[in-house]
């Protein structure tokens, strides 16, 4: 399939909602925007950097239990950031990763933008089965 990557721009909800409110001002809005996310449909869901999560203010919101390639461990779980991709968004929790790593954007995020890798072009690509539209199934 190749590397593929893409831009996404995570921003903590919490602010979000605050700033429409009006107790925050939108400029005040942390969001961190990453020009290189690794589209992973190994991993399950939005992975970031330790460093990215405190940039964003994340809180804890608990553990999961994990299996990698390294075997079995726990992770911590924050949330939640609207992540936007090409013009989509979406509301989603966030798996901390150590800072070596890069943003893994996996199958939970993906599933919700509806999107899929195009592994012929080494890219991202709304889902095809939609006619590339941005459409949610309910059944």
């Amino acid at each position: 399939m190749g590397r593929v990557t893409t831009e996404a721009i995570m921003e903590n909800v919490v602010d979000l909602w605050n700033a429409k409110q009006g107790s925050l001002p939108p400029e005040q809005v942390r969001r961190v925007t990453v020009a290189d996310a690794l589209v992973d449909t190994g991993s399950f869901y939005l992975c970031l950097p330790t460093h990215l999560i405190s940039q964003l203010g994340l809180m804890k919101q608990g553990r999961r239990h994990v299996t990698t390639t390294l075997g079995s461990g726990e992770v911590d779980i924050y949330g939640t950031v609207r992540l936007t991709i090409m013009g989509r968004d979406c509301a989603m929790d966030v798996m901390e990763l150590p800072d070596k790593l890069p943003v893994l954007i996996g199958q939970l995020p993906l599933e919700a933008l509806d999107f899929v890798v195009d592994p012929k072009g080494q890219k991202l690509i709304g889902n095809p089965a939609h006619g590339g539209e941005f459409i949610i199934e309910m059944y």
